[in-house]
């Protein structure tokens, strides 16, 4: 049977919280059947939300801020942007992709708790709607 694996693309502005904890979530509860990857338009760390999927025992080794020409090659299936900048400057991709908005409060610069408050959002509130779209 050939693998059927989804790929979702997250956008945020920074790709340095709400977009790397979407795609570490996505990647820890959906896969292997949805696969996530993310960037950001001007990518920037922020260690809290690190923090707050390692609480969970997510794997944030591979996470690091990319910029949205470096995934423009990947095959994508559907593109959600989790800020409102983001949505505004979503690239124009080479095929016609799914794209969705659903925005998520940006906890950079707050205490940990509010990473956790968003990472929790993102958990309850993205991954059910891709799972829906994609499986």
């Amino acid at each position: 049977m050939m693998n059927t694996q989804k790929t979702v693309l997250i956008l945020c502005t920074g790709n340095s919280c709400r977009s790397q904890m979407a795609e570490a979530l996505i990647n820890h509860h959906l896969g292997p059947h949805i696969r996530a990857i993310s960037a950001g338009t001007s990518p920037k760390v922020a260690d809290g939300a690190i923090a707050a999927l390692q609480q969970l025992g997510v794997n944030t080794a591979e996470l690091h801020p990319k910029t949205v020409d470096s995934v423009m090659g990947e095959s994508v299936d559907l593109v959600v942007t989790v800020c409102d900048n983001a949505k505004e400057t979503c690239p124009v991709f080479p095929k016609k992709i799914a794209t969705i908005h659903i925005p998520f409060h940006d906890p950079h610069g707050e205490p940990l708790e509010s990473f956790v408050r968003v990472r929790d959002q993102i958990r309850d509130q993205l991954l059910p709607e891709i799972k829906r779209r994609l499986c």
